[in-house]
């Protein structure tokens, strides 16, 4: 009788589309955030931790990925036939948390929110089905005065994790400026409306020729494909190319010509309106256009939001995969969505919000100097003698209860080099070392291994003898010796 296969292994990979985040990625992140919401705080948000499951009708219209199943999200059936999904943002859930608790919660409802989402889309060079959000919203406050907030929170936040003033800039708009510009257009349904829409948000890649062209009969593109246009006349896409390059020297030279671009429109001139009530709100808390602007030229996302949208861009120029230069760009965007609520209790609420990119906002803190290259680890306290455990174990409680992360060798003692191998892969700082000799005189050697590794690049025999990197002191002076070191190299 033929014996039974075994099983074959199974293959140690992350998922396609996924990744793993090791030490310093993770320390970093959770520092970040912590950053953020020390100023989400500040300005009076309470956090809220929802689930990361919501039920398929809770979500709503989600992203579609036609290339995908469930349109965008991981689902799946519950045992009452219910479906379940993994939350794609953290909008959704907001949305139904707020609907579910209203009666509990205060009006207006201020709260923020990090963690992961995950989206079932095809993944891509820097596109993943899980990454992390950072959000903050308004519930309940029609006023612009929490379209300018946010704006400000969004300003303090970008300073307050290391991105100077003049390495960024918060660009406003509004969702009904563009409705007054279709309003004049004249267009025919729906269906021309949304390709209008379609080809404005084009006009950061396409410019203003592009556009134009596009509105009217189509284009060529760069690989000599030929693009059909919208098919509109010149007077009617002459107001959407008055829109989106109204941007004057100053505010109040956009917003006359915003003015001029919207016509007689009611909707439009309501946009308007607010964009000024706006940038005067600014202005008044110190927000100036170095840090805030008022840019026409913002169109990413105006098909979701009611009324200001907002998006952070980072300014300073980055080299690409192919060496050439280009601004880093954006790393958070938001707006106004007055009717997210109003599926939930049939009544309209207002609410804006912004959200973070946190890893597009951590490659850009890398790339500025302001987090990276390997953090400090944890003072090793090597094991000379294994019978003699409890008196390391000693020697690192003290550290540790004096604030200083530390730990006990826990491998194979019996090779003293492969400890010390094993504190140069952990990145430690120190490390502590007491055999028996210096048990009978009452001492510990301390040794800098930052130091002892520099100096083993490039030091002549003088600049060693000069410069020691391993200290004998006493017991007592354990603590400070080692805050000493971690001191001069943190």
């Amino acid at each position: 009788m033929a014996k039974d296969k075994k099983a074959p292994r199974p293959k140690a990979q992350t998922p396609k589309g996924f990744r793993d985040y090791f030490g310093s990625d993770v320390s970093e992140r959770a520092d970040m955030l912590r950053a953020i919401a020390g100023v989400y705080h500040r300005y009076g948000f309470d956090a809220l931790e929802s689930a990361a499951v919501e039920t398929v009708e809770a979500l709503g219209k989600f992203l579609p990925d036609v290339d995908r199943p469930n349109a965008g999200v991981f689902a799946w059936q519950d045992e009452d036939e219910s479906w379940m999904a993994l939350r794609y943002d953290l909008t959704a859930p907001l949305a139904r948390v707020y609907a579910q608790h209203r009666n509990d919660l205060p009006l207006p409802y201020r709260r923020y929110a990090m963690g992961p989402v995950w989206r079932n889309e095809k993944p891509g060079p820097g596109r993943f089905r899980q990454f992390y959000q950072c959000d903050a919203d308004t519930v309940g406050a029609a006023s612009v005065a929490a379209d300018a907030e946010i704006c400000a929170m969004l300003s303090d936040s970008l300073e307050v994790v290391g991105i100077a003033r003049r390495d960024y800039l918060i660009r406003v708009n509004n969702r009904k400026v563009l409705n007054g510009v279709l309003e004049t257009m004249g267009l025919d349904g729906d269906a021309q409306r949304d390709a209008v829409l379609r080809t404005i948000d084009k006009f950061d890649k396409v410019g203003e020729a592009g556009v134009r062209a596009l509105l009217g009969n189509g284009r060529l593109d760069a690989s000599g494909a030929y693009i059909d246009g919208v098919g509109l006349s010149e007077t009617q896409v002459d107001p959407v190319l008055a829109f989106l390059t109204s941007k004057g020297t100053d505010a109040g030279a956009t917003v006359a010509n915003l003015r001029a671009a919207i016509g007689g429109s009611q909707i439009g001139t309501e946009g308007v309106d607010e964009l000024e009530q706006m940038g005067a709100l600014l202005a008044a808390q110190g927000y100036g256009p170095d840090r805030i602007v008022i840019d026409p030229s913002v169109v990413r996302g105006l098909g979701y939001y009611t009324g200001p949208v907002f998006e952070a861009e980072l300014t300073f120029e980055i080299l690409d995969d192919k060496g050439r230069k280009r601004q880093f760009g954006s790393v958070a965007g938001g707006g106004r969505y007055d009717d997210l609520v109003k599926r939930f209790t049939g009544q309209a609420v207002p609410a804006t919000g912004v959200s973070i990119g946190v890893d597009r906002l951590l490659a850009a803190l890398r790339e500025k100097g302001r987090i990276g290259g390997p953090p400090l680890g944890p003072v090793v306290v090597t094991v000379m003698d294994r019978d003699r455990m409890a008196d390391y174990q000693a020697m690192v409680a003290e550290l540790r209860n004096a604030g200083i992360r530390a730990e006990v060798y826990l491998g194979n003692p019996k090779n003293f080099g492969n400890q010390l191998k094993y504190a140069d892969k952990r990145n430690s700082p120190v490390a502590v070392i007491e055999g028996g000799d210096e048990k009978a005189r009452g001492v510990l050697q301390v040794k800098d291994l930052v130091l002892g590794a520099k100096l083993a690049e490039s030091a002549s025999l003088e600049e060693w003898k000069e410069r020691p990197s391993q200290y004998e002191i006493t017991r007592a002076d354990l603590v400070a010796k080692v805050r000493e070191i971690i001191d001069q190299w943190a």
